[in-house]
C-alpha cells in the first residue's frame, strides 16, 4: 500500500490527528496524496508546471474508468511517450482500450511519469476525450 493513500484514509477515520501526519506528503501539484486527479469527466488541476527531472503522479479520484496517454505530436521532440498501460505511442494506446480497455485506471489506481525534457505535454483520457478531458504539463528547466 501507498504511504500517502495510507494516511489519507486513515485521515478519512481518524479525524484531526490524522490530518496532522499528512502535512509532509504533498506532492508536485500540492494534493496531499497525487499531482493530478481525474474527477468523472476532467483532470484537476487541467494543467501542472514542473521541473524537468520532476515526477507527475496522476489518481483515478472518480468512479469512472480513465488513462492517461500523451496526445500524438503534444510532446517535445526527443521526449518519451508516456501512457498508462505503459504504449509506445498513441495509435497502440487507443487499440488497446478499443480492444479490451488497455491502459485502464480503475478509481484509486495511479499513473506516474518522470518528465525528462522541458516543454509542454499534451495529454488526454481516451474514453472521454470526446468530452474534453484532457491535460497538459508543462516542464520548465
Amino acid at each position: 500500500m501507498y504511504r500517502r493513500r495510507f494516511l489519507r484514509e486513515a485521515g478519512a477515520v481518524g479525524g484531526a490527528a490524522a490530518t496532522v501526519g499528512l502535512a509532509g506528503c504533498a506532492g508536485v501539484g500540492g494534493e496531499p496524496d497525487f499531482d493530478v486527479g481525474m474527477l468523472a469527466s476532467a483532470y484537476q488541476p487541467r494543467e501542472i508546471t514542473v521541473s524537468v527531472g520532476d515526477t507527475v503522479v496522476w489518481e483515478n479520484t472518480s468512479a469512472r474508468a480513465h488513462t492517461v496517454t500523451a496526445t500524438e505530436g503534444g510532446i517535445p521532440e526527443g521526449a518519451e511517450f508516456f501512457a498508462s498501460g505503459g504504449f509506445d505511442d498513441y495509435d497502440t494506446a487507443a487499440a488497446a482500450w478499443d480492444d479490451d480497455f488497455g491502459g485502464i485506471l480503475e478509481s484509486g489506481d495511479r499513473f506516474e511519469h518522470t518528465f525528462t525534457v522541458p516543454g509542454a505535454y499534451e495529454y488526454v483520457c481516451i474514453p472521454h476525450r470526446e468530452g474534453g478531458m484532457f491535460g497538459t504539463v508543462v516542464v520548465e528547466e
